[in-house]
């Protein structure tokens, strides 16, 4: 029965874990390019007290054994990368990826972020940057007496000035083999790690990337519908589990009940 209150406690806290994870889901719900995550969990080690095929007789052996489980942990927050709905907003400097493949940017340490959030904007130098200011890379710098940008879904931006269209640069997106391996940093921004391994660079469109919509933005994949569910069955596996440690001590009452 003591086994019984710890095994149902990492029930409990397995079960707090899933709604930290669906919290976090239905908050960004309005995030642009923000994935949902799934918590993933495994069971924990197990005491065997009989072995199966353990010899019963000189021609026979036990079918099956007997194993105690101690409960459960969690193993992994999955990030699922599923294509969000595009949302047309008639902004120039509003960039969706159709597909595969993240935008590059900028830290101010040098180093490269990914992201799947094109709500771009110019600064002060003309750069297009993020929203923290951070700029896309390749670096693409919009002359001041540009009227509207254009950008072709392989990348290729133009701007329009008086003096006529002009080609100022080339948007270029990552891959990753497994984007799962990614390291959230906050800000709609991720780094690589050795999960994810090394970023294949193209243009929009080539080598299976995904190509580029301007005017539209990607919003976050989350269905709130669907975490409403999951939270659902996450409080139930809560309440369930803390039934079960009393019960256990219900019947350690019971016990120590016996000799008054």
């Amino acid at each position: 029965m003591l086994r019984a209150l710890w095994t149902a406690g990492t029930g409990m806290v397995a079960q707090q874990a899933n709604l930290d994870t669906i919290s976090n889901n239905l908050a960004n719900v309005n995030t642009t390019g923000f994935k949902k995550g799934r918590a993933e969990f495994q069971d924990l080690m197990y005491q065997t007290i009989r072995q199966a095929g353990a010899a019963t007789g000189p021609d026979t052996q036990l079918p099956t054994g007997i194993q105690v489980g101690h409960g459960v942990r969690q193993v992994a927050t999955q990030k699922l990368y599923g294509q969000g709905n595009f949302q047309s907003t008639g902004n120039d400097y509003d960039l969706a990826i159709e597909g595969e493949g993240f935008f590059q940017i900028t830290m101010p340490d040098g180093t490269l972020a990914y992201t799947r959030d094109g709500s771009f904007k110019k600064d002060s130098q003309g750069r297009m940057v993020t929203a923290e200011g951070y700029p896309l890379e390749p670096q693409i710098t919009v002359p001041d007496d540009a009227t509207s940008l254009t950008v072709s879904a392989d990348g290729l931006v133009s701007a329009t000035t008086p003096a006529g269209t002009e080609e100022i640069g080339q948007i270029t997106i990552a891959r990753f083999v497994n984007p799962a391996g990614l390291e959230n940093m906050g800000r709609n921004l991720a780094k690589e790690t050795e999960a994810s391994g090394v970023p294949v660079v193209g243009n929009p469109g080539a080598d299976g990337a995904g190509t580029l919509a301007q005017q539209y933005l990607e919003m976050s994949n989350v269905q709130v519908v669907e975490e409403m569910v999951n939270m659902i069955v996450a409080q139930r596996a809560y309440e369930v589990n803390s039934k079960a440690i009393q019960t256990a001590d219900d019947m350690l009452g019971q016990a120590a009940s016996l000799k008054r």
